[in-house]
């Protein structure tokens, strides 16, 4: 690449000196991730892994796909861009962790309007940590420089997983039961979901981001709102090695608890969660004051400090805490399968 540069191209807006500065920048980044079945490394057209098939009898892949959305938002107004990698992974592995699989590796795409190689450097940063969070590897990405298209210090933020597992162990809900216990998984904060709507209620391009607030535990509203998603692969793997039968899995993201927990139900049977069997985070009484925003809405589009919610057997449940204790998640036990066609019923 060394005598790759035209300046035709670089008046029109594109710097592929740019491009290649930013791959230097990031490659050993990318290195850190690779687990075993990465093959080659970072430059190459198309990322190679070799799945180890060892005693499965159908492995069956798969693939989960997403952006960080308007959260990007604060990342560009508060210039922090080393977390938000972190909500792009999270938000493919944790729905790919919802069918039992296991995230092999993770590809990225950064649409920008100038390539800053620092910056883009930020970006992977907190892409690479969300894959070792997740246990998979970046095997490849692209770094898409888009003059007029994009403003020079904005971009967007995208990218895709790929898991495995056997047919026989994929939690697709067909064991749920009346009985079973519902489990929920702490939240970091808002996660990626429902920002159009933060960002209307705080008028974030006028508002104070930086300033610590006493009703936010010390944090300012920039920091609070940019918490990454908290990423529960490694937990979900933990119940499972550990012998856990899980029923179900349902990622809270956008749609909040009155959309994403049905989807994890099968007909006739209800989610029963108490709500006051986990805390709020102070994050969610801001949104909700600040907005005036009803308290249905709030369930409907936020994950309100529940992240994912799993169903399994009654007689697990002190099992399943002491191993996601151990696996250093926060987890409540927050309700039960019940009779019923609502799919999911809040209950005080």
């Amino acid at each position: 690449m060394k005598n790759s540069h035209s300046e035709s191209y670089a008046a029109a807006g594109v710097d592929v000196t740019a491009g290649y500065e930013a791959v230097e920048r990031i490659k050993p980044m990318v290195e850190s991730t690779y687990i075993p079945g990465v093959m080659g490394t970072l430059g190459g057209f198309g990322g190679m892994f070799a799945p180890d098939l060892t005693g499965m009898k159908k492995p069956v892949l798969v693939s989960g796909t997403d952006g960080v959305g308007t959260k990007l938002k604060i990342a560009f107004l508060m210039d922090k861009h080393d977390t938000v990698g972190i909500d792009c992974v999270a938000m493919c592995v944790n729905d790919i962790v919802c069918g039992g699989a296991a995230p092999m590796f993770f590809l990225d795409y950064i649409a920008c309007g100038k390539n800053h190689p620092a910056r883009i450097a930020d970006i992977v940063s907190g892409i690479t940590e969300g894959c070792r969070q997740a246990e998979c590897a970046l095997v490849g990405g692209e770094t898409a420089e888009m003059p007029g298209f994009y403003p020079e210090e904005e971009y967007d933020l995208a990218g895709f997983s790929v898991g495995l597992v056997d047919e026989e162990k994929i939690i697709d809900g067909k064991k749920l039961a009346q009985g079973d216990v519902l489990i929920g998984l702490a939240s970091s904060g808002v996660h990626s979901n429902g920002f159009s709507l933060v960002r209307k209620i705080f008028d974030v391009e006028h508002a104070d981001l930086k300033t610590p607030r006493d009703d936010l535990g010390g944090k300012s509203l920039g920091e609070a709102l940019l918490a990454p998603t908290r990423i529960y692969v490694k937990a979900v793997k933990a119940l499972l090695k550990g012998g856990v039968d899980v029923h179900a899995v349902s990622h809270i993201t956008g749609g909040g608890f009155y959309e994403n927990v049905p989807r994890m139900m099968t007909g006739g049977l209800t989610a029963q969660i108490h709500l006051d069997s986990f805390p709020r985070l102070p994050i969610f009484d801001l949104i909700q004051k600040t907005g005036n925003i009803p308290e249905r809405d709030m369930y409907n589009t936020f994950n309100m400090g529940i992240g994912m919610v799993l169903a399994l057997p009654a007689a697990q449940a002190a099992l399943a805490l002491e191993i996601l204790s151990a696996a250093g998640e926060t987890a409540y036990q927050i309700g039960e399968v019940i009779s019923g066609e609502d799919g999911v019923k809040l209950v005080p």
